[in-house]
C-alpha cells in the first residue's frame, strides 16, 4: 500500500527558461533525499528526469519528466513529494501546461547568472493562467558573475509587470557568500545562518557582518508582510509578541495557496547549499492536494462549458486525469495520471468519458525511467499505469461514465509544419497509425492529410525534430520531410464560353458528346456552382449530373497555372447526344475538354491563401514587428494594448510569407513575443511576384 495520505502529498512543477538549471535541481533534491546513490550530469545524460535518447542526444529536456522522492521536513513530518521537471524551450511548452495541470506549486527556478528571462516571463504568465501558486529558486549561485539580488530585482520587477504587488516576492533566504565563495544562507524567517558541509548538510553558524544587516532589516520587513495577513498574529506582533519561524510558515503557507505571495529561496544543485531548505519548504508552506480542488468542465465544448471543483478526498468517488503519455518500446503505452479523487487500487475497473471501460493493471509510482509499484494511490498522489488502449493524454477515468473532462489551460496552436514522405511502403502502411498514437502522447502535434502531403504541425523545429525521430524509434516508421505546399489556387479571369466534343468510333459503339458551355467568376469563397440552362432536351436529363462532374473534376485538376480552379460558375446551356453512342462517361469527357477550353481562353489569375495574425510583443518591439509585417506584405489591420503593458498587433499576411514566421519573430523579440496564426481568405497574388 502507498503510505502516503493527502495531507502529505506535493506535487511540484519545475519551470524556468531553458538552462536556468531545473533538471539538475531535481537531481540535487533526489539526492540529498536518498533516492539516487549519486547525482547524474546533464551533459552526460546521466540524469534521472532525462533519460529518453533525444534528450541525452541534445544535452536538454525535451519532455516532461516525473520523479517521486520521500523526504521528512525539518519539523518531522514525512512527505510524498513528485517532481515534474518541464523544459524550458517554447518548442515544448506542451510539457509545462501538461505539468501545471497536475501539480499544486510552481517552482520557478531563475538562474543566478542570467536572471529573468523571456521563458522565465512565459512561464510566470501561464502560472496567472492556470492560477498556481509560485515559488521562486535562485539557482547557480555557486557559479562566475551570480548576482543574487540583481534576480531579485528583476523578479519583482516581472511581478509588477505581470499585474502582483512587488511586497509579495519575498526572500525568505540570501546568499552567504557568491560565486565560488558560496558557502551558505541566511534563513530571514528565523534569523539565523545556515552553513553547508561537504555532504549538503547545514548546521547553524553566525551571520557575517556584511550580511546581518541586511538579514535584520529582511526579516523585520518580512514579518511584516507575512502577519499583515493574519489579524491574530498582526495583534500580537503590534503588542510586541514576535511569531516564532513555525508561526510564520503557516501563515505564509495560507497566502501561498492562495498566489498572495511568492517566496524566493537560494540554492545551487553543485554543491548542495539550500537544496535541503528547499525540500523543506516545499513541505512546509507548499499547498497540500486538499487545499487546491480540480477544476472541470461540465458541458460545453473544448475551451468552454460549466466549470466545478473536485476536492482530492480520498475517500470520494474515484476520479483519474491522465495528464501524460508515452509509448515505451519495451512495456507498450505508459499513462502517468493523477487521482483527483477517491483511491484507485491495482485492478479496479475505470470508465471512460466515452464509456470506455480501463482495467488498471499493475500501478507505479515513476523516478524517471525506475517504475516503483504501489498497490493503491489515494487522492492528489500521481502514479502510472501502462497498456491502457483508449486514454490518451487529457483523458479523464471515474468509477462511472461522466460527462465531464479537466478544466485545463488554452490549447497551445501549431506554429510550424513539416510534410512527412514515407522512405518505403512498409513505412507509408504504418504512418496513419504511428501519427495517431504519437498525437494522443502530445496534444501539441496536430497532423493533417491533405490530398498530397501528410503534414505534421507542432511549436518549433525542436518539436517536430524530436516527433520525427520518435516515429523511428518508437513506432518504426521512417521518413523524410519536406516543406508543407502552399495551397495555391486559381480563378477564371473574365467570362468565357467554350464547346466540349468527344466524337469517336471504332466499331460496334462509339463515344459521343457535345456541351456548349459558359464559365464565369464568381465572388470570392463561393466555390463551384453548376447551372442547368439546356431546353428542349438537347442534352438528355440523365446526363447532367455526368456533366456536373466533368466540370468540377476539370476544375479540381488544376488550370493553365497547374492549381485547382475555385470560384467559378459552370453553365450548359446547349448540346448533342446521340441515342446509341452517348454514355455518362462520353459526356464527362467532352465537359472536361470544354471547362479546360474556356479555361485557356479566358486566361485565369492566382489566388494565394492568406492568415490573420495575431502578435503579442512588448511595447519595445512593437516598431521592428510592424516593419517586419509590413515587408512580408502584411496588412495591420487592429493594435492594442494588453493589460500587463504588452501589444497586441492583428494582421492580414499572405501564408507564404509566414511558413517560419513564429520562428523569426523570437529572434526578433528575443523570445518575448507570441503569435496566433489562424486560416483566412484567398487573395489574388500581385502578378510582378514570382511564379509559384
Amino acid at each position: 500500500m502507498d503510505a502516503a495520505t493527502t495531507p502529505t502529498v506535493r506535487n511540484v512543477a519545475l519551470v524556468g527558461h531553458a538552462g536556468s538549471g531545473k533538471t539538475t535541481l531535481a537531481e540535487a533534491l533526489l539526492l540529498r533525499a536518498g533516492a539516487i546513490p549519486r547525482a547524474g550530469r546533464v551533459e552526460d545524460g546521466s540524469t534521472v528526469c532525462d533519460h529518453e535518447p533525444e534528450e541525452v542526444a541534445r544535452g536538454s529536456s525535451v519532455a516532461l519528466g516525473v520523479a517521486d522522492l520521500d523526504w521528512t521536513c525539518s519539523q518531522g513530518h514525512p512527505h510524498r513529494v513528485t517532481l515534474l521537471d518541464t523544459p524550458g524551450a517554447p518548442d515544448f511548452a506542451g510539457a509545462v501546461d501538461a505539468a501545471l495541470a497536475v501539480a499544486d506549486l510552481a517552482v520557478v527556478v531563475v538562474s543566478a547568472v542570467d536572471g529573468v528571462q523571456s521563458g522565465t516571463e512565459a512561464v510566470w504568465r501561464r502560472c496567472d493562467e492556470a492560477g498556481i501558486p509560485r515559488l521562486v529558486v535562485v539557482s547557480q549561485e555557486d557559479r562566475a558573475r551570480a548576482d543574487f539580488h540583481r534576480v531579485l530585482d528583476q523578479v519583482r520587477d516581472l511581478a509588477v509587470r505581470t499585474g502582483h504587488d512587488a511586497a509579495a516576492v519575498l526572500p525568505l533566504e540570501l546568499p552567504l557568500g557568491e560565486e565560488q565563495a558560496l558557502h551558505g544562507v541566511a534563513d530571514v524567517l528565523s534569523d539565523r545562518g545556515l552553513d553547508y558541509g561537504a555532504d549538503g548538510r547545514h548546521r547553524d553558524c553566525d551571520l557575517p557582518a556584511d550580511v546581518a544587516e541586511e538579514e535584520h532589516r529582511l526579516h523585520g520587513e518580512v514579518t511584516e508582510e507575512i502577519v499583515a495577513h493574519d489579524d491574530d498574529q498582526l495583534e500580537r506582533y503590534l503588542s510586541g509578541d514576535e511569531p516564532g519561524p513555525a508561526d510564520l510558515e503557516r501563515t505564509l503557507a495560507h497566502e501561498v495557496a492562495a498566489g498572495g505571495a511568492v517566496p524566493v529561496l537560494v540554492a545551487s544543485a553543485a554543491t548542495g547549499v539550500g537544496i535541503d531548505r528547499l525540500a523543506d519548504l516545499v513541505c512546509e508552506i507548499g499547498p497540500a492536494p486538499a487545499d487546491r480542488p480540480a477544476r472541470l468542465r461540465v458541458g460545453g465544448g473544448p475551451d468552454d462549458g460549466a466549470e466545478t471543483d473536485l476536492p482530492a478526498d480520498p475517500a470520494g468517488e474515484t476520479v483519474l486525469h491522465v495528464f501524460r503519455t508515452v509509448a515505451d518500446p519495451f512495456v507498450g503505452q505508459v499513462s502517468v495520471f493523477k487521482v483527483l479523487s477517491g483511491t484507485v487500487r491495482s485492478g479496479d475497473r475505470l470508465t471512460t468519458t466515452t464509456g470506455t471501460e480501463e482495467r488498471l493493471h499493475g500501478l507505479f509510482r515513476l523516478r524517471g525511467r525506475e517504475h516503483l509499484p504501489v498497490d493503491a494511490v489515494a487522492a492528489g498522489g500521481i502514479a502510472a499505469v501502462a497498456k491502457l488502449g483508449s486514454a490518451p493524454t487529457g483523458t479523464l477515468l471515474a468509477a462511472r461514465a461522466q460527462p465531464v473532462r479537466p478544466a485545463t489551460l488554452p490549447a497551445r496552436p501549431p506554429v510550424l509544419g513539416l510534410a512527412l514522405v514515407p522512405v518505403s511502403q512498409a513505412d507509408d502502411d504504418k504512418l496513419s497509425g504511428a501519427l495517431t498514437r504519437l498525437a494522443a502522447e502530445d496534444p501539441t502535434l496536430v497532423v493533417e492529410r491533405t490530398a498530397h502531403q501528410a503534414v505534421l504541425r507542432g511549436l518549433g523545429d525542436a518539436h517536430l525534430a524530436v516527433a520525427v525521430e520518435r516515429l523511428a524509434r518508437v513506432f518504426g516508421v521512417h521518413v523524410t520531410t519536406e516543406p508543407v505546399r502552399i495551397a495555391y489556387r486559381e480563378t477564371i479571369a473574365r467570362p468565357a464560353e467554350a464547346e466540349g466534343r468527344l466524337k469517336k468510333q471504332s466499331g460496334g459503339h462509339g463515344q459521343f458528346a457535345v456541351v456548349q458551355l459558359r464559365l464565369r467568376p464568381l465572388p470570392p469563397g463561393s466555390g463551384f456552382a453548376f447551372v442547368d440552362s439546356v431546353v428542349g432536351g438537347a442534352v438528355p436529363r440523365s446526363y447532367l449530373p455526368a456533366v456536373e462532374r466533368g466540370a468540377a473534376e476539370a476544375l479540381a485538376a488544376g488550370g493553365p497555372l497547374g492549381h485547382p480552379v475555385v470560384d467559378v460558375q459552370v453553365e450548359v446551356y446547349d448540346g448533342k447526344a446521340h441515342a446509341v453512342d452517348s454514355s455518362d462517361m462520353a459526356f464527362r469527357t467532352a465537359t472536361a475538354a470544354g471547362v479546360r477550353a474556356a479555361l485557356a481562353s479566358a486566361g485565369t489569375v492566382l489566388l494565394e491563401p492568406t492568415l490573420r495574425v495575431t502578435v503579442v510583443v512588448p511595447g519595445e518591439a512593437q516598431g521592428d514587428v510592424l516593419g517586419d509585417l509590413s515587408g512580408r506584405r502584411g496588412r495591420i489591420s487592429a493594435s492594442s494594448t494588453t493589460d500587463d503593458g504588452r501589444v497586441r498587433i492583428e494582421a492580414v499576411v499572405p501564408e507564404a510569407e509566414v511558413v517560419r514566421y513564429a520562428l523569426d519573430l523570437r529572434a526578433l523579440t528575443g523570445g518575448r513575443g507570441e503569435v496566433l496564426l489562424e486560416p483566412g481568405d484567398y487573395e489574388v497574388r500581385p502578378g510582378h511576384l514570382a511564379p509559384v
